[in-house]
């Protein structure tokens, strides 16, 4: 059984604003293995990058993390202190964050901005340093690196900016990488490039992927375990067959019917109906209920628990609930 490097458990993390308490992340747990690829997925505003910065502890005022754990190889990392969170930011978890255009310092070479992640997390001086920049660049596809170091980043396209910005987040050789939303200002072929490239790294250094997205297209062929999020829980949760083939949770099965099919080109779209829940007034019931055509009353007043469907996949969701209690009925009543 592979090793569990990053266990998070019931994670709640708030916004606190004049108009009142932003739950962004309301109770999500899960663990990831050693070597394994985790995808999160949900529309914009369902938590999944607050749940990567909450796991990185650096969020911005006025978020705070208000409870859970998020355990290190047994260590919590919320717990520690500042100090000792900034060695194993970068050095053990580092982050590619969303938007390569404005994540890089405009006013520094590509180069200095690789150089400081390596001076800050190992032991090399020098012209080592300038080097292993050199190094990383070579590692993510970007020709003659040893010209580019000295680039600045408005002088590089968008997808190699989002190479430079992986480079820099594989400096120090880190334990697990999260990738948030990695190629949305991306066209659709270097999008491509950019997840096959993460696909090699994962495979060629062993490193735990957490990859954010809001497509369930993108992660596709990447993820061995996928966690579809909503108003800031998880709703469903299993393997790639699981999601694809047999979703369990009303939301996914939406998601799913909104994916554009190459082979039913003529086919419309089917949007999800309705608007995103308001995290300052979370419904009593299943947040997804006002938008859900399958809603019944209880899916209203009762939050729905996470209930197994099998030994890979769960779900959040009162239909399940409803089909296993008919389901039992029935065979009671073959029985009898």
């Amino acid at each position: 059984m592979a090793e569990v490097i990053l266990q998070v458990k019931d994670l709640h993390t708030s916004f606190f604003t004049d108009a009142g308490e932003v739950k962004a992340v309301n109770g999500v747990s899960f663990n990831l293995e050693k070597g394994k690829v985790l995808g999160i997925v949900g529309e914009s505003g369902s938590g999944k990058s607050v749940t990567a910065y909450s796991i990185m502890r650096i969020l911005s005022f006025p978020g705070e993390v208000t409870g859970g754990e998020v355990l290190f190889k047994g260590i919590d990392l919320l717990k520690i202190s500042d100090k000792k969170m900034r060695e194993y930011r970068g050095d053990s978890i580092s982050i590619i964050f969303q938007d390569p255009m404005t994540s890089l310092n405009p006013v520094y070479t590509i180069g200095n901005q690789i150089d400081e992640a390596i001076r800050l997390h190992t032991d090399r001086k020098g012209e080592a340093i300038r080097q292993r920049s050199i190094e990383l660049l070579r590692l993510v596809g970007i020709n003659d690196p040893a010209r580019r170091v000295k680039q600045y980043p408005h002088e590089l396209s968008g997808g190699m900016r989002q190479r430079v910005m992986i480079a820099m987040a594989l400096a120090c050789e880190p334990d697990i990488l999260i990738a948030d939303e990695p190629t949305t200002a991306l066209d659709v072929t270097i999008q491509a490039q950019i997840l096959e490239l993460i696909a090699d790294l994962q495979a060629q250094l062993g490193m735990a992927v957490i990859i954010i997205t809001h497509d369930l297209g993108v992660i596709a062929d990447m993820c061995d375990e996928i966690i579809v999020m909503y108003a800031g829980s998880v709703c469903e949760r299993g393997n790639t067959d699981d999601i694809f083939y047999s979703p369990k949770h009303e939301y996914t099965k939406n998601l799913l019917r909104s994916i554009p099919k190459a082979q039913k080109s003529n086919e419309r779209l089917v949007p999800i109906a309705g608007n995103p829940i308001d995290l300052l007034n979370l419904p009593e019931g299943c947040a997804f209920a006002p938008r859900c055509r399958a809603a019944m009353k209880i899916c209203l007043t009762e939050h729905p628990e996470e209930l197994a469907m099998s030994e890979t996949q769960s779900a959040a969701c009162w239909v399940n609930v409803r089909d296993q209690i008919m389901a039992e009925t029935e065979q009671g009543g073959d029985r009898a």
